[in-house]
């Protein structure tokens, strides 16, 4: 039998694994320079065919993640959205069906966490932590599935956090709920809308070096020191290294792609085995 070789060209002529897919990425900006989760996922996605329609409800960040994008001469449209305000995320999913005919993938990417356990944390500060982390999924995924379900199925992604599975280094008991809901929501989701085709999964981030760590994490846990929040949060990893948004993205990209047709109802964890360790 002769044997298959692959060369660099076979690989630039085959067409990426996202190849003519609509992805829309809600938080596609970042915080700061680097690889967050949203700008990976776009980015990535690009690379990899897919239109991308970017969400973030700072303009300017999502603006840098569409010209990295087209850079690498990819196709990306931004939007403005506050994917918690329900009449927003309703208006922007018929405009993107209206002009793209309809959304191959979904990535709920949005959220952030705020200090405090239940004696702490205010009422307020509860109720804007599960509209943040929850909410924003939940109305997107409420939106996407009609659009889904009339194209003949779909991929959604929702990203929780090592956080909705165990506890990691702090109180911050909003945020731990919320993203733990995230993934009872995909489950949930997924075996309501099998029947239509649409996948659903999540992907369960760890204590990665995002440009979050340097723009707001080191100031609330670490008095501004940087590099004590890194070692502190590298000793809790078994593989002994912080992963990026990159190790998000890439987790997202095989739930989102054909290669996953087989996955429903369930999550990648994206930590370096923090979770399942002891201590």
């Amino acid at each position: 039998m002769e044997e298959l070789s692959v060369t660099d060209e076979d690989h630039l002529a085959r067409p990426g694994r996202l190849a003519g897919r609509i992805a829309v990425v809600n938080g596609a900006g970042s915080v700061g320079p680097g690889w967050g989760n949203g700008r990976a996922t776009a980015v990535i996605f690009a690379r990899e065919g897919a239109t991308v329609v970017l969400t973030d409800r700072d303009a300017d960040a999502v603006k840098v993640t569409a010209e990295e994008v087209r850079r690498e001469g990819g196709t990306a449209h931004t939007h403005l959205l506050d994917v918690t305000d329900p009449a927003a995320v309703a208006d922007f999913f018929a405009e993107c069906e209206r002009a793209h005919g309809r959304v191959d993938v979904l990535v709920n990417n949005v959220g952030g966490s705020r200090a405090g356990g239940v004696a702490e944390l205010s009422a307020e500060d509860w109720e804007d932590q599960l509209r943040t982390n929850l909410t924003s999924a939940f109305l997107s995924c409420k939106h996407v599935v009609p659009i889904m379900k009339h194209a003949g199925g779909g991929a959604i992604v929702n990203t929780s956090s090592a956080s909705g599975l165990r506890w990691t280094g702090a109180a911050q008991v909003a945020y731990a709920s919320a993203k733990a809901a995230v993934i009872q929501l995909s489950r949930v989701t997924a075996v309501q809308y099998a029947p239509d085709g649409i996948r659903v999964n999540t992907v369960v981030p760890g204590q990665l070096h995002t440009p979050l760590v340097e723009a707001r994490l080191a100031a609330q846990r670490a008095g501004g020191d940087v590099e004590a929040l890194l070692a502190q949060r590298q000793a809790r990893i078994p593989l002994g290294f912080m992963g990026d948004g990159r190790d998000t993205a890439y987790a997202a990209l095989f739930l989102a792609s054909d290669e996953a047709r087989f996955v429903t109802g369930t999550e990648i964890v994206v930590d370096g085995g923090m979770t399942v360790r002891c201590d």
